[in-house]
């Protein structure tokens, strides 16, 4: 995403990474990053948390309007979970704790899919 955003910037088109990989997205030099401190995949906030992502898409915009030094980087005022800090060291865990647990929640989700692209979908629940 980084080097593509430079590449449509070379090209005149102004651009706004958001993202949670600071240092990758800082390394590449985009003109324009607003960070996010949540967890990889979820750039725009939570799901189904319309103000979070309304607000993020409103920092990316203003972000885009007004930053002209070239490799602005805005940190996102956002807190993922506010009652829960200890996200970061549970975010993608696979241990013997959770491993039959994770198993088992993939085998059905394959199932599940299995089953929507018989019935021409994707099965995936939107």
């Amino acid at each position: 995403m980084s080097l593509g955003a430079r590449l449509i910037e070379e090209a005149g088109i102004p651009t706004v990474v958001v993202g949670s990989a600071r240092d990758i997205v800082e390394e590449c030099g985009v003109p324009r990053f607003v960070f996010v401190d949540f967890p990889l995949g979820n750039p725009c906030g939570k799901p189904y948390d319309v103000a979070m992502q309304r607000a993020i898409v409103g920092l990316a915009l203003d972000t885009l309007e007004q930053a002209f030094v070239p490799r602005t980087t805005i940190q996102a005022p956002l807190v993922w979970d506010p009652d829960d800090e200890g996200w970061r060291d549970r975010f993608m865990h696979v241990g013997d704790d959770n491993r039959a647990e994770l198993a088992a929640a993939g085998e059905l989700r394959r199932k599940l899919q299995s089953a929507g692209k018989s019935a021409g979908r994707d099965g995936v629940k939107h």
